[in-house]
């Protein structure tokens, strides 16, 4: 019986994306350093060819053609920052990409017959629980602990924060500049404009994210004051909460009591794992520095706010504002494709949306400033 035209298509994407994810951790095994870790992203990439092959014999047999064995400009992205940064740079743009297609294969019966689910599933749970716990990297004995038993959440994702931050700063001076030369002033006004809004958004921008991140610190230190009083007055409950959170991630009512008791017993690495695990706080973290918070929000806002400002500097008039414009199209352009690595999305609808989102706000603003001009003049 011959396949529809929309089963084949689907089969052929099935196919695609399977490719993709083990082109991907093959990458990942050869660049960690941590050889357990690394047999870890090698079975994985083994369990994502198994299903690749399994799609290709499907979409044969119903009479599709393969599609070409290369890689999407996405991945290769990634796999090149893996080679470049290390798999930590990475590990939460597939992390979320996992979490997003755990379930895609659950309404499809051929995956549920072949117990693809499960398999994806299970890579979900091993990408949140590193880089929830070890922000890449296995330590101790917790590897024979990752498959099926601990569901992380995903952390922060350095790379979409540098994709907005940038973003925040191209877009708002873009607007401010072109509604600065709207009004006709001249070419050293415009630049001058700029840099003052350069450098009020970038420090905002840090102030804020400054508060942010101290503000958290503060709270997660009051939150490990707390347990550590709880500890110090009330440490059998505390053994009865350790051992229930041990028996939601899989281990029978005994051997969680025996490894509550036996973290509490010491005294030094109670209050430390008491805060991983009720609270989810790293104690030698507590959410991170503030300065370098605030000094990384500057910089990513001022990267993306310079480009509208610098033809101003030496030109002036029309020339300097379409090359302003043409400035920041390209920076819009390579924002889009940051967020394409961080969502999926195909290049030409995540860049052509920026683009567009920008020229229309450097439009009005432009509109608006030729307006005043028009008036006051």
């Amino acid at each position: 019986m011959a396949e529809s035209n929309e089963t084949i298509a689907r089969y052929a994407a099935n196919l695609r994306d399977e490719r993709e994810s083990a082109a991907l951790y093959k990458t990942f095994a050869e660049v960690e350093r941590d050889k357990r870790l690394s047999e870890v992203y090698t079975r994985m990439a083994e369990v994502e060819s198994r299903h690749a092959d399994a799609w290709a014999t499907r979409l044969r047999d119903a009479g599709g053609k393969l599609p070409p064995d290369t890689l999407s400009w996405r991945t290769r992205s990634l796999m090149w920052m893996t080679r470049r940064f290390g798999v930590g740079a990475v590990l939460p743009i597939v992390s979320a990409g996992e979490r997003n297609a755990s379930h895609a294969y659950d309404t499809q019966p051929e995956a549920r017959a072949s117990g693809m689910p499960a398999d994806e599933r299970s890579h979900e749970r091993v990408f949140g629980y590193l880089l929830r716990t070890t922000k890449g990297g296995v330590v101790g004995s917790t590897l024979a602990q990752i498959e099926g038993r601990h569901r992380g959440t995903s952390g922060g994702n350095a790379l979409r924060a540098a994709v907005l931050g940038s973003s925040d700063g191209l877009t708002s001076n873009l607007s401010l500049v072109m509604g600065v030369a709207g009004a006709s002033l001249a070419s050293q006004q415009v630049f001058l404009a700029g840099m003052a809004g350069l450098l009020a958004g970038a420090l905002s921008m840090a102030i804020g994210e400054w508060l942010s991140v101290q503000s958290a610190r503060e709270l997660y230190g009051r939150q490990i004051t707390i347990e550590r009083e709880e500890l110090e007055r009330s440490s059998e409950e505390e053994r009865e909460e350790l051992s229930l959170i041990y028996q939601a991630k899989g281990l029978d009512p005994d051997a969680a009591d025996a490894t509550a008791a036996r973290i509490l017993s010491d005294p030094s690495s109670a209050l430390d794992t008491l805060a991983r695990e009720e609270l989810g706080i790293d104690p030698s973290e507590l959410g991170g520095s503030a300065w370098e918070a605030a000094i990384a929000s500057f910089m990513l806002f001022a990267v993306g706010a310079i480009a509208p400002v610098i033809p101003f500097a030496f030109l002036s008039g029309w020339t300097a504002t379409i090359l302003s414009v043409a400035l920041s199209v390209i920076g819009l352009f390579i924002i889009g494709a940051g967020i394409t690595l961080t969502t999926g999305a195909p290049l030409w609808k995540a860049a052509g949306r920026q683009i567009a989102l920008g020229l229309a706000a450097a439009v009005i603003t432009f509109s608006l400033g030729r307006l005043v001009g028009a008036v006051v003049g």
